[in-house]
């Protein structure tokens, strides 16, 4: 079925409308959800199973409060999600692999009265400590989050409510679903607190819906809804949510979940499996995947969209072998997420592809920098607004809708071009240094590493630059000759590199630079 030309007025729409609206286009019997307990839901399946669950779960929360669910991807937590939103209820997802420091501020930002988990998944992944840390954390003076297991709340289901959730799947208003409108906050997200603490990313049904439709909009004629994607990234990052889960359900593809993408053996394992025609992943999982795979494994993807961060030169050669070809995109959290994405008849070396329709752009000059502009971005996916650590649930609108991406970038006849991140310039001898190019020159002489350069403060320079390495024989002098050979002046070369065994990486799959530039810190005396 090929994709209608892109309208922002028909998204807006409920998520659990617009999946009503898929599952009429699409057919009621059409299997779209699978996880790896290899648990199959048909669209019928999954609105009669929202609707049973979210109505247990109205009894539960209260209207205009945020409800945070700590759940990997399985079925339950895209029927919780669902479940909510068809009772007018927002859902923040929370991150757990962000630290308990990290989770107890999202709880006291969101705010979140209650969080809705697993006993299974706490006991496999290890995460007592996390949830006691939330049960102690005050979510406003005197009160404390309400911890829900989803296998109390399926003892309370009994024939009756299934009852009710099948007559209320033909008339949703009959259970009390319904009460959501477009343009209320469906999902909160949280940034990963890598520039003080986390903040609250509020995403409307409207942002989600759209941005869902945008992306199926721009592949047009590259995706069907005869695909299926396979993702194995966390719902809790945005790319994973959108682009992983909903844009699938949405548009008519059915969707294979998987709970963890740092199972590089397993994954290939469960692509030859479930043949998926789609994988939504980042360079870095790209790289274990391809190398944990066997012959054969990956044959039934067509295409891999990556996003996140830079797909570099050795994961596309990585992949090439397997007869996949990368499309890489870009996005942020705050744009739902995807803003742009490279196409196979459409595509350009070295950008992110072409804006997806409806998506406004501008480049804002920055002080030091010749060349590109800080990209601002307007369209029906850019959020409602932050919620603030110091004003929590207090939802702040981006100014007259314009998100600022803090990347910059250039655009060369529609095709982004990321040149670096403004925070991550580094300015030496009056000249402005992109960590980003020098980590791509690093990647040019060392092109089977992980390379992130730091900057630190310099008493004489003002700052210095430190590569870290998982090249043990990564040396300043061969990486000093490879950049003259490149034509770059000795102020593109680190003043030191520093060799580690492994990298910090953030449970999304990008780089924890926090995490990083503290390890140079530490080292620095050593360097």
């Amino acid at each position: 079925m090929t994709a209608q030309p892109f309208d922002a007025t028909a998204c807006r729409l409920t998520l659990f409308d617009a999946l009503r609206a898929a599952a009429k286009r699409h057919g009621s019997g059409k299997v779209v959800l699978e996880d790896a307990e290899r648990q199959q839901l048909t669209y019928a399946k999954l609105i009669l199973a929202s609707l049973v669950l979210g109505r247990r779960l109205k009894r539960e929360t209260a209207p205009g409060q945020t409800t945070a669910l700590l759940l990997p991807n399985v079925n339950a937590l895209v029927v919780a999600l669902f479940g909510l939103n068809a009772f007018g209820r927002t859902a923040a997802l929370l991150n757990f692999t962000a630290g308990n420091r990290n989770i107890q501020s999202a709880v006291r930002t969101g705010p979140l009265p209650v969080v809705v988990t697993s006993r299974r998944f706490v006991e496999t992944a290890k995460l007592h400590d996390l949830v006691d840390a939330i049960g102690e954390t005050e979510w406003m003076p005197g009160h404390k989050p309400r911890v829900l297991y989803l296998e109390d709340l399926r003892k309370d289901i009994g024939a009756w409510h299934k009852a009710v959730g099948v007559a209320s799947s033909f008339l949703p208003a009959l259970a009390g679903a319904g009460s959501g409108t477009a343009g209320d906050t469906a999902v909160v997200l949280f940034t990963s607190g890598t520039e003080g603490a986390p903040k609250g990313v509020a995403l409307t049904n409207t942002n989600l819906v759209a941005n869902a439709r945008q992306i199926f909009t721009h592949a047009d004629g590259v995706l069907s809804a005869a695909d299926t994607a396979m993702n194995p990234l966390p719902m809790f990052h945005s790319f994973g949510l959108t682009a992983g889960t909903l844009m699938p359900l949405l548009n008519g593809m059915k969707t294979v979940l998987y709970p963890s993408p740092l199972h590089y053996k397993q994954v290939p394992r469960f692509i030859r499996e479930t043949r998926p025609t789609l994988l939504l992943s980042t360079d870095t999982f790209l790289q274990g995947y391809a190398r944990a795979a066997d012959e054969g494994d990956t044959d039934s993807l067509r295409f891999v969209v990556a996003g996140a961060e830079r797909v570099k030169d050795q994961t596309r050669t990585l992949w090439r072998r397997t007869g996949t070809e990368i499309l890489e995109g870009y996005g942020a959290t705050e744009c739902s997420p995807v803003i742009s994405c490279n196409l196979p008849a459409a595509q350009r070396s070295g950008s992110v592809g072409p804006v997806l329709p409806g998506i406004e752009t501008r480049l804002v000059p920055v002080e030091g920098i010749v060349e590109g502009g800080r990209l601002q971005v307007r369209g029906p996916n850019v959020m409602a607004g932050y919620i603030l650590p110091d004003a929590p649930g207090v939802i702040v609108p981006p100014p007259d809708g314009w998100h600022d991406t803090g990347d910059i970038v250039t655009i060369e006849e529609g095709f982004i071009f990321i040149r670096g991140r403004a925070k991550r310039f580094a300015k030496i001898g009056g000249e402005m240094i992109s960590l980003a190019a020098v980590e791509a020159l690093a990647s040019g002489l060392w092109p089977d590493n992980t390379h992130v350069c730091v900057s630190l403060p310099d008493p004489r320079r003002g700052e210095s630059l430190v590569l870290v390495t998982d090249n043990p024989e990564a040396e300043k002098s061969a990486l000093a000759d490879y950049a003259r050979e490149q034509g770059l002046a000795e102020l593109w070369v680190p003043k030191a590199i520093l060799v580690t065994q492994q990298i910090p990486v953030l449970g999304s799959g990008k780089i924890d630079y926090p995490a990083t530039i503290e390890m140079a810190r530490e080292a620095r005396p050593l360097l």
